[in-house]
């Protein structure tokens, strides 16, 4: 069985797959294509490359965006607040946002959209997010936005401290749009 939570964005969805609990931890499938592709039509079937990134506490990692890459994204150790910003200009809703928690303890899965950008802080000592990718990263292809692009207007729950963000992400211009 695998739950499908809405987003505001029909292109996004959560899923959050069946857990099984006993003494001994648990066990959940974290990808399968029967039920990926019965529970969401236009879902990638198959994903070409897999990454890891392990960060600590008020690490942000974007909004990073790659046109021709959609993403399935699930935080397996600790919490993540993550972000998505639509960023298709033809599109309705393009620069409105929505942000999720995901954390080894809730299991939800997020859909990245292609034409989508994506980022998440990191809110404990120590998370480790697997990403699965429609296509391998090229950066001739990613793009950024900034974090605390004002158009996009994210809410970030920082609490008072300052994200901790790559040299890359610190120099993207804070107006700048795709």
């Amino acid at each position: 069985m695998l739950t499908i939570e809405s987003t505001r964005f029909a292109e996004a969805a959560v899923f959050v797959p069946d857990v099984y609990a006993d003494e001994r931890g648990i066990f959940k499938e974290v990808w399968s294509r029967p039920k990926y592709a019965a529970a969401c039509a236009g879902m990638p079937l198959v994903w070409d490359q897999d990454s890891l990134s392990r960060s600590a506490r008020n690490v942000l990692r974007g909004m990073h965006y790659d046109f021709r890459m959609a993403k399935l994204v699930q935080c397996l150790h600790g919490e993540i607040y993550d972000c998505i910003v639509d960023l298709r200009r033809e599109s309705p809703t393009y620069l409105q946002w929505e942000g999720f928690t995901l954390s080894a303890g809730n299991h939800r899965q997020l859909l990245v959209p292609a034409g989508f950008g994506h980022g998440f802080l990191a809110r404990s000592d120590e998370v480790i997010v697997h990403y699965k990718n429609s296509v391998p990263f090229d950066p001739k292809t990613e793009g950024a936005v900034s974090w605390r692009n004002p158009q996009i207007g994210i809410v970030w729950p920082l609490d008072g401290a300052q994200p901790i963000l790559s040299a890359k992400d610190a120099a993207v211009p804070l107006d700048a749009l795709p």
